[in-house]
């Protein structure tokens, strides 16, 4: 495993199969005629919606020793007559989520709130889809149903369709986002499957028939016929030495190997963790199985600009020499305005990823984001033989044009495993305060490495719907760099999991009680934002337990019950 692979966040990419697991799936009825419901009318601004199966055949294999296998069927939404295109907001954290769908026709917007209650997080439209498996006798063996991102692996479905979609590609689920957008292009199709990696289904060896329908609310709610595609299973079992892998295919390898987090996973490396030690991550699109057995995977967002998640571009170019003339930042530039997420992820450890063996840490995952309107970008110039890079943030109107700049602090090389990049120092911090919140009783790092690991917050104002700089490939330099450019864009939040040496907080020696975990950003106000005001967060956390068995409760954080 490569260096990048054990980057010191839990930005995890959707994983293809985990090291286990596959399924062989021939889909009859791929084009199955509208059942019951009625065909759409071609409402102006209105979407039509069809689920559809891509192909008659899609490969997963279930791997001996391995708990199950995952139903990524290839199912998809296709979207036509307009986009499907939908908000969802919460005010506070003390609110809940409110989800409207977006109506575009010419130079006219209108909005439809859905239903009270039925979207209840960012991560997509619960219950969606509706699976049932039988076996060769006819009897039920599986029944589940998943959620539905309708930025999830999207691809046209005809030569005349927008060339690229500008809707996210991904639905956070990040406990603390804000606001999102999801949305399928006019003439796309969006992967409805939905594989939950945490629950594998047990199917042997054999044949056996899927079936797969939109539930009935939300074939009522968009106007979606009663489609149901029956789909024939083969469960197989390969030889340990097939294929490319352990039931990932080279595409798929690819697409997730620079993850910013160590993978607590199967001895392979190539299982990941999705419990509490995993935060948020953006799933990026997964083409399914089924047009990857027929050689149809280019068909669906492959090249640049596409969204199928095994292209990320690479990072804004740094500049390569140091900033000439007077520093200086015009009054009325655009700024960033950073601010701090709640911790969560919150767990006792002892001593794993090279903290000291018999010791009590609190560990924790922070992200600091940026509500805008304009992106951090930060450059850092390196003297020649010199361990530290002079740090510059720059200022662009709103043409995009550089107006301004100012010396920010250094950026430093961290040789630690797991680390190995140039971080910028002074972006965050972290401390543990006394249940009075008057004294710090630990303190964590305070030098990042910036990348838009995680979406919060879409629908304030300049956010860019796909940034760049996703992961540690493409931001943070290497140890031979001359100069290395960080950017934090609008709407987006950089992940950090505390379960690095020297990051999470060694509470052995604190006593019993009530503590709050501070997240700070910008903490020498050496950054330029809009306000300096909302940079700081709080989870309280309540420790318990004898030394070498300590535990830690989380309360809620108002309506969000995230550990």
């Amino acid at each position: 495993m490569t260096s990048q692979q054990h980057r010191n966040r839990s930005r995890w990419k959707r994983p293809a199969l985990a090291a286990g697991a596959a399924l062989t799936v021939v889909v009859t009825g791929a084009g199955a005629a509208p059942g019951a419901g009625a065909a759409q009318a071609a409402t102006p601004g209105k979407p039509k919606l069809k689920l559809i199966a891509a192909s008659n055949s899609v490969t997963l294999d279930r791997w001996q020793g391995e708990p199950g296998v995952y139903l990524d069927l290839g199912t998809y939404v296709t979207v036509d007559n307009a986009p499907l295109e939908f908000k969802v907001t919460r005010k506070s954290y003390k609110d809940p989520v409110v989800a409207k769908q977006v109506f575009r026709h010419g130079g006219t917007t209108t909005t439809k709130a859905l239903p009270t209650g039925l979207v209840k997080d960012f991560s997509g439209l619960p219950g969606f889809l509706e699976v049932s498996v039988k076996d060769a006798n006819g009897t039920e063996v599986a029944k589940s149903k998943g959620n539905f991102c309708p930025n999830n692996a999207s691809g046209r479905l005809r030569p005349e369709a927008p060339a690229t979609s500008h809707y996210p590609e991904s639905c956070p689920t990040n406990p603390f986002t804000l606001g999102s957008v999801w949305g399928v292009e006019k003439g796309w199709a969006s992967n409805s499957s939905t594989v939950d990696y945490d629950k594998p289904v047990d199917l042997p060896v054999g044949e056996y028939t899927a079936k797969v329908s939109v539930a009935k609310k939300y074939r009522d709610l968009f106007g979606i016929p009663n489609d149901s595609p029956t789909i024939k299973v083969t469960v197989r079992q390969p030889s340990e030495n097939g294929g490319v892998g352990r039931g990932m295919t080279a595409h798929q390898g690819g697409a997730h190997g620079s993850a910013h987090g160590s993978a607590h996973g199967s001895a392979q490396g190539m299982a990941h963790h999705y419990g509490p030690r995993g935060a948020d991550e953006p799933t990026p699109g997964a083409l399914s199985h089924a047009l990857e057995d027929r050689g149809l995977a280019h068909h669906l967002g492959d090249g640049p600009g596409h969204t199928d998640g095994s292209r990320i571009a690479a990072a804004l170019r740094p500049n390569s020499t140091r900033p000439t003339g007077r520093a200086g930042v015009p009054a009325d530039v655009p700024k960033p305005d950073l601010r701090s997420l709640p911790a969560w992820d919150i767990a006792i450890t002892d001593g794993e990823d090279g903290d000291v063996p018999g010791k009590d840490y609190l560990a924790f995952s922070a992200n600091v984001w940026n509500a805008g309107p304009a992106p951090l970008v930060v450059d850092g110039f390196r003297k020649p033989g010199a361990d530290l890079m002079d740090a510059y943030q720059y200022f662009y109107d709103a043409n995009g044009k550089q107006v301004g700049y100012t010396p920010t602090g250094t950026m430093e090389w961290d040789p630690r495993i797991g680390h190995e990049h140039w971080h910028f120092t002074d972006f965050a911090s972290y401390r543990l305060l006394s249940e009075d919140k008057t004294r710090e009783v630990r303190s964590g790092k305070e030098a990042f490495c910036l990348a838009n690991t995680d979406a919060v917050d879409y629908t304030v104002k300049n956010a860019n719907w796909k940034p760049y700089n996703t992961d540690l490939s493409t931001a943070c330099g290497e140890q031979n760099s001359i100069s290395v450019r960080e950017v934090l864009d609008v709407g987006s939040g950089d992940t950090y999991t505390q379960y690095r040496p020297g990051q999470s907080f060694d509470i052995t020696d604190l006593p019993n009680g009530t503590y709050y975990i501070q997240v700070i950003a910008n903490p020498e106000k050496r950054l330029q934002e809009t306000n300096l005001k909302n940079n700081v967060a709080l989870r309280k956390v309540i420790l318990s337990g004898e030394p070498g068995k300590r535990t830690v409760k989380v309360p809620p954080h108002d309506l969000i019950n995230a550990r």
